[in-house]
């Protein structure tokens, strides 16, 4: 049973420093599969994953938008893929994110995640990006491990955020 968690941003900042603290407990071979919508968050959030996981201030983590994967070195490498433009299964193979995904070296954040077939990725943590009606610069941020490695992950994120 997957277990989630819902935490509110009231900024970039706050999402940046999400993303922090997830790069901080993620490991070698964790995915972290990011759906929402243009402008959300998911970017920022992967911002702060790379700081998380010591990837060097020299280095801009941006979307891969055109390149569709960029690999950044730090702690464990982060490989953040954007799906945004692919349109079928076969460009997946294409790109070599089933070599990626089946790597356990590294750390990969996915953009768009919601092009992929999730039963390709066994263990994982989920996380959407909503906008709240109430506020443009609040977002609704739900986490959802698949796992037991995402499970730790968001009992320990429990614990930074002090989320019920």
């Amino acid at each position: 049973m997957p277990l989630r968690i819902e935490i509110k941003s009231h900024s970039e900042k706050e999402t940046r420093i999400l993303g922090y603290k997830t790069g901080k407990l993620l490991k070698p071979g964790s995915v972290v599969a990011l759906t929402g919508g243009l402008g959300s968050g998911k970017t920022v959030f992967v911002q702060g994953i790379a700081e998380g996981l010591d990837v060097p201030g020299n280095y801009y983590v941006t979307s891969p938008t055109y390149t569709l994967i960029n690999e950044y070195p730090g702690r464990y490498p982060l490989f953040h893929v954007d799906l945004y433009r692919i349109s079928n299964f076969y460009d997946f193979e294409d790109i070599g994110l089933y070599e990626i995904l089946s790597g356990k070296n590294g750390v990969v954040a996915i953009e768009w995640a919601d092009k992929l077939d999730m039963d390709i990725l066994s263990e994982h943590v989920a996380i959407r990006f909503a906008f709240d009606i109430l506020s443009d610069k609040l977002r609704k941020i739900d986490i959802t491990a698949y796992g037991r490695e995402g499970i730790d992950l968001i009992e320990k994120l429990r614990l930074f955020n002090r989320v019920p």
